[in-house]
């Protein structure tokens, strides 16, 4: 049973509809007591970066996130509020990992946002990517991307420069890109949260 953590910056529709289709239960949390009834944790998140922490600080989860155990997904932006710090809005995030959220600069040859689908480059055998293949194509939406360090790239993307496109720490997954908008292998990435086992 999944718990989608309910702080008013997440595009929960499209979320729920991929869960449906592919079968998974879920629910709403929107107190640290509903916690305790889902055996795994989804943070979604679009917008911007700083007004999203703020939302989740104002629903008095954040406390309780960072104890988790149990396995938690962030999505784009859920993903941003995993690491330490973010340059859209220069806030503090959760600090679940060392890693900076950047803004792409005229540095990179495409357009910003990054908007699309573009190929990941598996990093390691991590089990959110089982049975999908090397290269596989996500869709993206974000203008901040997490610095690439190997320590906690699940997956890597290019454009213009390297990013990670996936990282994971423990207990703790997140991606840039939208699964629930990626056809078939997002919804493979779903399934594969959904059975991920935390010794």
């Amino acid at each position: 049973m999944i718990g989608i953590i309910n702080y008013g910056a997440g595009n929960i529709f499209s979320l729920t509809a991929a869960l449906d289709r592919v079968g998974l239960t879920y629910g709403m949390i929107n107190t640290a007591e509903e916690i305790d009834l889902y055996d795994r944790i989804i943070i979604p998140g679009v917008g911007h970066a700083g007004a999203a922490m703020n939302k989740l600080r104002e629903s008095g989860l954040v406390p309780y996130i960072k104890e988790l155990r149990k396995p938690v997904l962030g999505i784009c932006v859920g993903l941003q509020l995993l690491t330490e710090y973010s340059e859209e809005g220069d806030a503090g995030m959760l600090e679940l990992f060392p890693l900076k959220t950047l803004h792409f600069d005229a540095g990179v040859a495409g357009k910003v946002p990054h908007m699309g689908w573009n190929s990941v480059s598996v990093q390691a055998n991590n089990p959110l990517f089982a049975n999908i293949e090397d290269q596989t194509y996500f869709y993206f939406v974000h203008s901040y991307y997490i610095e690439y360090d190997t320590a906690f790239t699940a997956a890597k993307c290019d454009y213009g420069l390297p990013f990670s496109a996936a990282i994971s720490r423990d207990n703790f997954f997140g991606v840039q890109f939208h699964p629930e908008k990626s056809g078939k292998a997002g919804e493979q990435l779903l399934l594969n949260f959904s059975t991920i086992q935390i010794d």
